[in-house]
């Protein structure tokens, strides 16, 4: 099944025992809330966790402006960035020093891989994932909506257990990651 925004967040207000919506340009106050609150919530679970439809990697490009301090280098993030996951140079995607400043990445690496969260476009979005933003955007849909504070808390616990169901659902879709460059285990051998 392919999703859209409309259609995630007319599941979520569904949810709440709110109309559906058809557009964010209905004028009626569901579609006004969806409207405000959608990017936001979808941006922000993108964000909280690394999922594995939401992980990209790039070669990112080196700047000719130079950071003020601290680093040499700085490289333009994506258009689609969200959160870093790691950096790296070369064929390795990890292990660089490196600071955000502002829609930049300054390190003193030459060459900069990064791994990061993207925006995916909603119709990539797994059911999983979806069931789990449609219940956090029911949980935070329901107070301006039902002015109920009791139904939002109990809709917020829900939605919690989802998004946890969610991770550990997308958790299973790679090969287990293996401890490196732990001193204790080196020391057992």
């Amino acid at each position: 099944m392919s999703y859209t925004n409309i259609g995630i967040c007319s599941n979520a207000l569904l949810k709440i025992g709110a109309e559906g919506i058809t557009s964010f340009e209905d004028g009626t106050a569901e579609a006004e809330i969806a409207y405000s609150l959608y990017p936001l919530i979808r941006d922000s679970l993108l964000s909280s966790y690394p999922w594995s439809f939401a992980k990209a990697q790039k070669t990112l490009p080196r700047l000719n402006d130079v950071p003020v301090a601290d680093y040499q280098y700085a490289y333009l993030l994506p258009n689609d960035f969200l959160r870093v996951i790691s950096a790296g140079n070369g064929r390795r995607g990890r292990g660089i020093e490196y600071r955000i400043y502002e829609n930049r990445l300054h390190t003193n690496s030459e060459n900069v891989s990064l791994s990061y969260i993207f925006r995916p476009h909603e119709s990539t979005f797994p059911a999983f994932f979806c069931e789990a933003l449609i219940s956090k955007l029911a949980a935070e849909f329901c107070l301006p909506l039902t002015e109920s504070t009791t139904r939002a808390e109990l809709l917020e616990k829900l939605a919690e257990e989802t998004i946890n169901k969610a991770r550990l659902v997308d958790a299973q879709q790679g090969t287990p990651r293996t401890l490196e460059d732990y001193s204790l285990m080196e020391a057992r051998l």
